[in-house]
């Protein structure tokens, strides 16, 4: 199907391709993390970061749809300069580790609608801190072959010890006796958040970038602004 293909550069006929054959089971959606997992790269691909996008969404219509924001920040003063929105029907439900299945027809339609392409993706989701290490942003990655990694409220797998709640501060994620992340604070006095590459980015990167467009706010600029557009908050 051509969910197995990813592009190695944003390609919109390869997404539309895509999105047009998009998995209908749970069991579909496991073989397809189990054989694309194998092809995400954690080596850190980064050109120069111009432009950094962000990536959230939320359900509409108590549950019946995915609505999908997707914003760009110019990555130096965390300005926006674009920012789209798409709603399509729900084919997934809610289950951890398939999050990826349900939200990302509606953000690569999103995605689709983007003029100013992101150097860099930055999710409200998780990366390789995934029981399967494919997450929504090594999904999303993969597909439109830009580097992105995923930051996220809650942890989904691993143990860690607790960062002092400083700033800046951050401890090891570990799966399986393997790094998947970092817990990170991000503002004093304010619980972590779980951070982790999702392609073509390593968790160093990942960690700079989550502190780099903090203005704040626990969330990091481009998945804060993201969400409230999202959840029209």
């Amino acid at each position: 199907m051509a969910l197995m293909k990813q592009s190695r550069l944003f390609n919109p006929d390869a997404i539309q391709s895509i999105l047009d054959d998009w998995p209908e089971t749970f069991a579909e959606a496991k073989v397809i993390q189990q054989r694309l997992c194998e092809k995400i790269l954690l080596q850190d691909q980064l050109s120069s970061v111009n432009y950094i996008a962000g990536v959230d969404a939320g359900v509409l219509n108590k549950g019946r749809q995915i609505r999908a924001s997707v914003v760009i920040l110019n990555a130096t003063d965390a300005t926006v300069v674009e920012q789209k929105s798409a709603v399509v029907d729900n084919v997934f439900p809610y289950v951890p580790g398939y999050l990826s299945f349900r939200e990302l027809p509606a953000v690569l339609s999103a995605f689709l609608q983007i003029e100013q392409l992101p150097q860099l993706i930055m999710c409200d989701g998780q990366g390789i801190a995934h029981p399967r290490r494919f997450g929504i942003a090594c999904h999303l990655g993969l597909i439109t072959g830009i580097p992105s990694f995923g930051v996220a409220k809650s942890k989904l797998v691993g143990d860690y010890e607790s960062p002092s709640l400083t700033r800046g501060s951050h401890k090891p994620l570990y799966y399986q006796q393997q790094k998947i992340g970092a817990v990170l604070c991000t503002r004093d006095n304010v619980k972590p958040v779980f951070v982790s590459p999702g392609h073509l980015i390593n968790i160093d990167s990942a960690v700079h970038w989550t502190l780099t467009m903090g203005r704040g706010f626990k969330l990091p600029e481009p998945t804060r602004v993201a969400d409230k557009l999202a959840s029209r908050r």
